[in-house]
């Protein structure tokens, strides 16, 4: 099945807090995502099924400071894991962040989720450090986060975004 990646914006808060709360124990609210989308350099895709009429599949936040860039949360909705949504929404980030200059891109990822270790890995990122205890744990002892980096290649040479929000194939 094929997805389309768009952006979004103020209208679609619902819909993200919708999906992070799908894909999140701790979710974040409308409010929430009203803030951290109003912060400079901060933006959102979203991943629906098909070409525009079907479900929402997922979502990525991400922020740009100067030549350095983070993936604040990625989610896919539990039904539609593993069917390379998260792969396209993180491609078309790294497109549209290298594309604004960004040269480099982090994530902190919980060091028990091998699942997600495993597609930041096979996307090119890289640990380069952990913050012990940095994930609450609901029982038992807080959970480490691993700091991950990726080099974007091509930083700044399109000075906009290099991959357009569009239909992709999922791989």
């Amino acid at each position: 099945m094929s997805v389309t990646i768009t952006n979004a914006d103020a209208s679609d808060l619902g819909t993200l807090a919708d999906l992070h709360r799908q894909c999140f124990a701790a979710a974040w609210s409308t409010a929430d995502f009203a803030r951290l989308l109003a912060m400079p350099g901060t933006f959102a895709l979203l991943a629906r099924e098909g070409e525009g009429g079907g479900a929402w599949t997922g979502f990525i936040l991400a922020r740009q400071a100067a030549d350095e860039a983070e993936i604040l949360s990625i989610g896919t909705r539990p039904a539609w894991r593993r069917s390379g949504v998260a792969e396209a929404l993180l491609a078309h980030a790294f497109d549209r962040l290298a594309g604004d200059g960004a040269t480099a891109v982090f994530i902190e990822v919980d060091a028990a989720n091998a699942a997600a270790r495993r597609l930041y890995d096979k996307s090119g990122f890289v640990e380069v450090g952990r913050r012990a205890g940095y994930y609450a744990a609901s029982a038992g002892t807080p959970g480490d986060a691993i700091v991950m980096r990726r080099p974007l290649a091509g930083a700044g040479a399109g000075g906009g975004t290099a991959r357009p929000a569009g239909k992709v194939e999922p791989g």
